[in-house]
């Protein structure tokens, strides 16, 4: 029987997460393959099916792991690895990858001055993938650009194609910088995260033929094992 230390502060579902874990990492569960049933794991650690279960639905939510009814707990195949800072979009790039992304509005555009001083319409936008929120993102276009962009009914629709369509422009390039940051209180609650938790942060400029940096966009990036995120630039906005 496997041990787990029921002096240490750690709950024991917890602690069975990391064995769980590390058997996957070390390729011991392979990708792909199912691993050992409820009842096999409670009687190979020591503890009860709720204990268990709490420790898989953990490592569901990392991505780690993912559940077939009738079919038993599976270890995810690789990451899907998602072209998320091309200029093609944030929800075409899940698509191009077979992922439906889901949208939602967090803030309603509000005019907001960016760091230049200039007004422009400022609105926040929360992404998440299977369920599961994974990118929240602060989108800036200058107002004299983008006239009226606050009568324009946005809730989730692509903000890419809705700055093709209705306003006839394309993204000719960006500055991008990139950074690993804390999240801060609200941020980790928007995305199901811990305060402090580390996540990346996109910051990029979007140039047009007619203004450059005519849109600024922050977008904050949860670590997920589902995804790796790639980059090759050429396309779109958000």
């Amino acid at each position: 029987m496997a041990e787990l230390n029921r002096a240490s502060p750690l709950p024991l579902y917890a602690q069975l997460a990391r064995q769980v874990e590390a058997r996957i990492l070390s390729g011991t569960y392979a990708s792909g393959s199912t691993i050992p049933s409820e009842n096999a794991l409670s009687d190979e650690f020591g503890v009860g099916r709720p204990t268990v279960r709490q420790a898989t639905d953990e490592l569901i939510k990392k991505g780690l792991l993912k559940r077939r009814r009738g079919a038993g707990t599976f270890v995810r195949e690789g990451a899907a690895a998602i072209d998320l800072f091309s200029l093609g979009g944030t929800i075409r790039s899940f698509e191009d990858k077979g992922v439906s992304l889901t949208t939602r509005l967090v803030k309603r555009p509000v005019l907001a001055k960016n760091d230049d001083g200039k007004l422009g319409y400022q609105v926040t936008r929360l992404s998440s993938a299977e369920g599961e929120p994974i990118l929240l993102e602060e989108f800036w276009l200058d107002r004299e650009v983008f006239v009226d962009f606050d009568q324009l009914p946005i809730s989730g629709r692509s903000l890419s194609q809705m700055v093709s369509n209705h306003y006839g422009l394309v993204p000719l390039g960006a500055d991008q910088a990139f950074l690993v940051v804390a999240l801060k209180p609200d941020q980790a609650r928007h995305l199901s995260a811990r305060a402090r938790q580390p996540a990346l942060l996109v910051k990029r400029n979007l140039h047009f033929s007619i203004a450059k940096s005519a849109v600024s966009v922050q977008m904050l990036c949860k670590k997920d094992a589902r995804y790796t995120f790639c980059q090759s630039i050429g396309g779109h906005l958000g």
